[in-house]
């Protein structure tokens, strides 16, 4: 028997003003499921992602959203004061906000979850180092440890790729193959590598204010004929 589906919708619409985005959108997504999100720029990547997060509530239509108890979220930056004195394992530890005792401060356990997973994502060096000192590439790795040191059941990524180096590109996709392999997280990635995402994913969701669903492998073939991205 199918599980039921983490993230459905139907007829979703969502628009900012008058401006339409998303139009008319059907989809379910799966336990376990790794879901590539693609799309042209100001095509609804994004927009779509906040809808499945329950940030932004539709203009019309249904959607059911991941619970938000076991979810995690990589954005594509964080806007953040660089004086701020916050260290890498601070950043990671927000991750457990839910979790932090009503007087403050966090238990030993979580800590040492914190630092487990830093140390998974290659920043066991830099754990006690500000944050602001990081390289792109390597905050984009300590957000994904604060989004995976919960262990949430669905993980969403906006572009998660997009400031990184190749050290730490390869060490995300990595993580991100051991999830799907697992088969207990469901992910959904925005992302403009399409060659990577063909790759990696089980289905795919071209977002072109229509949403359209497409088995990973029959990606190449309607790329090559012009009905995914125009550039």
């Amino acid at each position: 028997m199918k599980k039921a589906a983490v993230i459905e919708s139907e007829g979703l619409n969502f628009s900012y003003g008058t401006d339409s985005v998303i139009e008319n959108a059907n989809f379910s997504i799966y336990p376990g499921e790794y879901i590539g999100i693609i799309g042209p720029n100001g095509g609804g990547k994004t927009t779509l992602l906040r809808l499945m997060l329950g940030l932004l509530k539709p203009t019309s239509g249904k959607i059911k959203n991941a619970s938000a108890s076991s979810v995690g979220y990589v954005p594509q930056q964080l806007h953040f004061d660089r004086s701020f004195p916050i260290t890498v394992l601070e950043v990671v530890l927000m991750g457990l906000l839910s979790k932090m005792r009503f007087w403050g401060g966090f238990s030993k356990a979580d800590k040492k979850s914190a630092l487990e997973i830093i140390e998974h994502v290659g920043l066991s060096k830099y754990a006690h180092e500000s944050f602001s000192k990081l390289s792109g590439g390597q905050r984009q790795r300590a957000l994904v440890a604060r989004a995976l040191v919960k262990k949430p059941k669905t993980l969403f990524l906006d572009e998660s790729f997009a400031s990184c180096d190749a050290t730490s590109k390869k060490c995300i996709s990595d993580l991100l193959l051991d999830l799907k392999a697992e088969k207990k997280t469901t992910i959904c990635m925005v992302t403009h590598e399409l060659a990577h995402a063909v790759d990696v994913v089980d289905r795919v969701l071209c977002v072109e204010k229509n949403v359209t669903e497409f088995k990973a492998s029959e990606v190449c073939e309607h790329f090559a004929m012009g009905l995914i991205i125009r550039r």
